[in-house]
């Protein structure tokens, strides 16, 4: 097998891998907000595929691949079922939305710079692609639960995608073994996200001034200590 066909294998590898992981983050927020059946394998394909169909729509790639090919279709509607009928054994896991959320991040993340060098994008341009890949599915799940997309408010999220997709740009301009990087990016991206989660790590966050602003903010503030408990 040559350097391209192996090259094809792993980026399908972490696109299906990745499709799963991002499709039980949908499922189970679909769950726990009491959605039907029809309900959560909507959410957990929306979830499994948007960041990869934005990628494949900004590069060319058409039809996107989560379209023409059956099995994203399969793995997202395998991972909605399991998670509607098996949703005790899932939640089981501490925090399952977050921790399936940030694998998916750091597959998506990393198979989307690789499939933006493949279509020879810039090395900038390949990281901010990736970046977008893995955001993707997060953004769509929030966005049809009516809630502000984890990107927007939660502790390192577009940041983690974007430092583990630089590891990848970064290995490809020095010719270091593909596999190897890709592997060090995900994992980058997936600690660090886990890290922001348990430590409260976040970006700067705009506050109004005033004791009427206090009181508005506390509530957030509370909410998003809820959300690092579950």
């Amino acid at each position: 097998m040559g350097l391209g066909a192996k090259m094809d294998v792993l980026l399908l590898v972490l696109d299906l891998v990745g499709t799963f992981v991002f499709a039980l983050s949908g499922a189970v927020a679909g769950v726990k907000n009491r959605l039907d059946l029809l309900g959560v394998l909507v959410l957990s394909f929306a979830a499994g595929n948007a960041g990869g169909i934005a990628r494949d729509l900004l590069i060319g790639a058409v039809p996107p691949a989560a379209i023409s090919d059956w099995r994203y279709l399969a793995v997202s509607l395998l991972a909605g079922i399991t998670t509607f009928y098996g949703f005790s054994g899932v939640d089981r896991l501490r925090s399952p939305v977050l921790v399936f959320d940030g694998a998916g991040l750091a597959l998506f993340a990393v198979s989307g710079t690789q499939t933006a060098l493949a279509f020879g994008l810039n090395p900038v341009m390949a990281a901010l692609l990736g970046m977008l890949t893995g955001i993707g599915g997060g953004m769509t799940r929030d966005v049809l639960l009516a809630e502000i997309p984890t990107v927007l408010r939660a502790d390192l999220y577009a940041v983690a995608a974007l430092a583990g997709a630089i590891v990848v740009v970064t290995g490809a301009s020095l010719r270091l073994p593909a596999t190897a990087m890709t592997i060090a990016g995900a994992a980058l991206c997936f600690g660090l996200r886990l890290m922001a989660i348990h430590y409260g790590w976040h970006l700067p966050i705009a506050r109004r001034s005033g004791p009427s602003a206090a009181q508005a903010d506390a509530p957030h503030d509370r909410k998003g200590d809820d959300a690092r408990m579950r």
